[in-house]
């Protein structure tokens, strides 16, 4: 980020959930990179507080809203807080989720599972009802939610985190009807793999070789979805879900087990300019 802010986002107030690093902290800083106001949240302050410190010596404008938004209380505190220091909410980026939770099915308790639907799905409900209570009063307004490939498709030992992500696209596709009278957009982005978990070198080689794009994707990629389905760009686009993934999910078979392996590709020289 520079001084130099473009002005896509000007004079919008924008609250990313759990941003205090990977794909939240990205959101929130290419935001704030494009002149919106961030507020930024997380349930590790001090990391939120860092998250703003870069941003503002970056030129941007951001504020510290440390909360746990699994907690309706502490939700609406944080919207009071936002809304007397920067204004109403523009547009809310739902990110928080918890994503260390695999546990097998036989080996799953009631405890688990209640606390990933809290922090996952119900921080979902909290933060955007509480947002659109607002936006549909000013007849405008964004939600974006992040989803999963698990919501359409499963990972082993997370029936608990997929079952969030599913409940997290079916929440989407029903509040942008009901809010769609009101001018207000509901979507979501769909990350593939994305490598914000401190890979080390030779697991993202053994990874990436599912990836039809041939890389592991990295925080910064899911930030052009996010961006282009806040903005005006997407004004007739609700309801609906990109999926940044590299190709992941549109093939049948991960490229190392297929019948037509890439290196059964042809090769074709990259000669031209």
């Amino acid at each position: 980020m520079t001084n130099n802010l473009p002005s896509r986002f000007a004079d919008r107030v924008v609250l990313v959930t759990g941003a205090a690093g990977g794909i939240g902290r990205s959101v929130a800083e290419r935001f704030a990179s494009e002149g919106a106001q961030v507020a930024v949240n997380d349930v590790h302050e001090d990391a939120v507080r860092a998250v703003v410190q870069g941003i503002m010596d970056a030129g941007g404008s951001a504020l510290a809203v440390p909360a746990d938004v699994s907690d309706a209380s502490q939700v609406d505190t944080m919207f009071a807080q936002i809304e007397a220091t920067l204004g109403y909410v523009d547009v809310l980026y739902n990110n928080a989720a918890l994503i260390d939770t695999a546990r097998h099915f036989l080996e799953a308790d009631e405890a688990w599972w209640d606390r990933i639907i809290q922090v996952n799905l119900k921080s979902v409900f909290l933060c955007s009802h509480r947002a659109a209570r607002i936006m549909v009063r000013r007849r405008r307004g964004v939600i974006i939610s992040t989803s999963s490939g698990g919501a359409t498709r499963a990972h082993r030992g997370n029936v608990a985190y997929d079952a969030t992500k599913g409940g997290i696209e079916a929440m989407t596709r029903a509040m942008a009807l009901d809010l769609a009278p009101y001018g207000v957009r509901v979507n979501g982005v769909v990350p593939g793999f994305i490598n914000t978990y401190g890979l080390t070198d030779e697991q993202l080689r053994v990874r990436e070789k599912t990836v039809p794009l041939g890389r592991y994707g990295v925080a910064q990629d899911m930030t052009g979805a996010a961006l282009f389905l806040a903005s005006d760009d997407a004004a007739y686009i609700t309801g609906q879900f990109i999926a940044v993934d590299g190709g992941v999910l549109v093939q049948q078979r991960s490229a190392n087990v297929d019948t037509f392996p890439v290196e059964g590709f042809p090769v074709v020289e990259a000669d031209l300019p």
